[in-house]
């Protein structure tokens, strides 16, 4: 059995094989260009019938539309954009490791500071101080590893360690009220 024979679109006028199961109508090839001018033509032989003329005017149309719209509620509302996963569950957990860095690493390119950090640390960084630029990130990123550092080389059970800030003082190194108890 021989295939279906070539037929010359109407709209390009350029030759298609036409679809086996669509033999009898088509008469429009694939492109989309055709398949507008296929859609129009279809609507335009629709309107020219006697009983699509007043298919859209009319009482007994209007209550036709009225019960259609009872039937579908909100069919041409949009649609709810889905729940949005919370932030806190999409940040992965990152663990400190307790390695020493040298003035040696360190380098005045913020990528290599921050060298494996997620670009949330940067952020926050920024915001916290209100600086945008990367040099004075780079020193805020400096100033945070080394007291980083103290706390996590900090030994609890030493008298001289704690932080050495002019605003904080070491708990380890004030002396206890004179009416304080001990436990």
């Amino acid at each position: 059995m021989k295939g279906p024979a070539r037929r010359k679109c109407l709209c390009c006028k350029e030759f298609y094989c036409p679809d086996q199961r669509n033999l009898r109508h088509q008469r429009y090839c694939s492109k989309p260009t055709c398949r507008k001018e296929s859609k129009a033509q279809s609507q335009f032989r629709w309107l020219q019938r006697p009983e699509n003329q007043n298919y859209f005017r009319g009482p007994e149309n209007s209550r036709r539309v009225k019960e259609w719209r009872k039937r579908n509620p909100g069919y041409w509302r949009k649609k709810k954009t889905p729940v949005q996963v919370p932030l806190q569950e999409l940040c992965q957990e990152q663990v400190a490791p307790n390695e020493v860095v040298s003035s040696e690493k360190t380098s005045d390119a913020l990528q290599e500071v921050l060298l494996m950090q997620p670009a949330v640390v940067v952020g926050l960084i920024s915001m916290m101080t209100g600086n945008s630029l990367q040099e004075d990130i780079v020193a805020t990123v400096r100033v945070l590893i080394r007291k980083g550092q103290d706390i996590l080389q900090s030994n609890p059970g030493s008298e001289t360690t704690g932080f050495n800030d002019e605003n904080q003082t070491s708990s380890l190194s004030a002396t206890g009220a004179p009416s304080a108890t001990s436990v």
